[in-house]
């Protein structure tokens, strides 16, 4: 029924004739029209010597001749270079800005995507005088508020009138990048935050955020951020919560010229995904600008250009037992074994740990965990001090980490999308990886009939010696187990 409601769908006219960026090549930082040499050091001093296709072909349409003037629907493999296509034009367009304000917001759904991005923002912002800030409850709302907020300076003995104080409340940072949740507490409840300036909306893993609600970030952010005229005919009361008060945006600007009723200066809007959506409806909510769709290859869904995926047929009851034997031949390379749900990352965590003939270092990577937790464990993921992470799809999400060899479904994806994002942990940035899935007999065809969705017919068979598995039963029976069994 679900298949047949795709099937139908209509796609929108602007999403039939894609912009392919395979078609473009890498392109070295010498030859890119019009970047910042200021950008280019800063490029340089994060080791980047060339940018990606999909960067090209995203410079192309906002630096290059299309100059930003069409918001920009991309879809494109994990590992492609997605962040830094939008956060270098970003970057390099508010370079000229005279006066300090939020210009730039990006909005991503878990915090740690969100400090992912600001990295990567905060590498090259800085080398124009830009500033970038952090909203993702990290911190307690008042560390984030002296941090996104400048306050005027007061002089001792003097009586200020508290209107004049709020007028004088100014933004600290350029860009900002949040989760849905706390940027709609500063919205709600911090003075002299605004999005009356804003320019450029980012809209990262857009599927996810599309897909839940997020207290109604997205109506409210574009509700903010609409032009005079647009205000003039919609009662802004009627949707917006009493609190906003004089935080309700008027955006003073013309008509842009050939679109009739549209602002200008305009909010750009780039939304990006390794499974963008194609549902007419929830594009709808995105509000876009004469959208322009650009996407890798006429597949819909795509997989890392070198990854390589395998399967393991497993016997019944004994899976844990394949994962260890796994594990065991993969050595040291670093590791990402996804569960379906974060009980079963914690009891497979509790059993691995438990094999002594695991020389390795695991650790467990769930939603369930405190951010600290989770951020130490990441740190110690990228420094090479734990060889394995055991995570439920918390991590599925754009997770950048370097050098993760391989990627191992202890259970299977349920749908194409969660594999896309799940074997898209390794292969990345043109680097090998491979993904191996653990599956029972009666998997083995649904498991083909997923894969085929991304194009992909050659899984072959990962074979683990049955003598092997037979050497851990003793300590898998000994140790009383298959209580901790996911």
């Amino acid at each position: 029924m679900e298949e047949a409601k795709k099937k139908s769908m209509p796609v929108l006219p602007w999403m039939r004739s894609p912009v392919d960026v395979s078609l473009f090549e890498d392109c070295p930082l010498d030859h890119l029209p019009c970047l910042d040499p200021r950008l280019k050091v800063a490029l340089q001093n994060m080791g980047i010597s060339s940018l990606f296709p999909v960067q090209v072909a995203v410079w192309q349409e906002t630096i290059g001749p299309g100059l930003f003037e069409r918001d920009l629907c991309i879809n494109s493999p994990t590992g492609s270079g997605k962040t830094l296509s939008y956060a270098l034009p970003i970057v390099q367009t508010l370079s000229n800005r005279a006066v300090r304000c939020l210009r730039a917001l990006v909005v991503l759904p878990t915090r740690d995507l969100a400090l992912q991005v600001k990295d990567v923002f905060a590498a090259i912002a800085p080398a124009v005088g830009l500033s970038v800030g952090l909203a993702v409850g990290q911190s307690s709302i008042a560390d984030e508020i002296s941090e996104l907020i400048k306050r005027p300076k007061l002089e001792a003995g003097i009586c200020y009138d508290p209107e004049d104080l709020l007028q004088e409340l100014q933004s600290a940072v350029d860009i900002l990048v949040a989760t849905p949740g706390r940027l709609m507490d500063h919205i709600n409840a911090t003075r002299g935050f605004t999005l009356e300036h804003l320019c450029y909306l980012v809209v990262d893993e857009t599927d996810r955020l599309l897909r839940e609600a997020y207290q109604a970030w997205l109506p409210t952010v574009l509700q903010l951020t609409r032009s005079d005229n647009e205000n003039r005919f919609s009662d802004a009361s009627t949707f917006l919560p009493s609190a906003f008060g004089s935080l309700k945006t008027i955006r003073r600007c013309g008509v842009e010229r050939g679109f009739k009723d549209k602002p200008n200066p305009r909010l750009v809007k780039m939304v990006l995904s390794a499974t963008l959506t194609q549902d007419p409806n929830k594009l709808a909510q995105l509000d876009l600008h004469h959208p322009l769709f650009l996407t890798t290859g006429e597949t819909r869904y795509k997989l890392p250009e070198r990854l390589e995926s395998y399967k393991l047929i497993c016997e019944s009851k004994l899976k844990p037992l394949y994962l260890v034997a796994l594990l065991q031949s993969l050595g040291e390379e670093k590791c990402i074994v996804f569960t379906s749900s974060v009980e079963s990352t914690h009891r497979l965590c509790t059993l691995l740990n438990h094999f002594g003939e695991l020389r390795i270092k695991i650790k467990e990577y769930s939603g369930l965990q405190r951010q600290s937790v989770r951020s130490k464990t990441l740190k110690a993921f990228r420094e090479g001090k734990i060889q394995v992470l055991v995570s439920s799809d918390a991590m599925t999400r754009g997770m950048d980490v370097e050098g993760v060899n391989n990627v191992v479904n202890y259970d299977k994806p349920a749908y194409i999308k969660t594999y896309i994002h799940r074997a898209g942990r390794t292969a990345r940035a043109g680097q090998l990886g491979r993904c191996f899935t653990l599956l029972h007999k009666d998997e083995v065809k649904r498991f083909k009939k997923l894969l085929q969705k991304a194009d992909n017919d050659s899984c072959p068979v990962h074979s683990i010696p049955s003598s092997l598995i037979e050497s851990l039963r003793p300590v898998y029976k000994s140790g009383n187990f298959l209580a901790l069994t996911p």
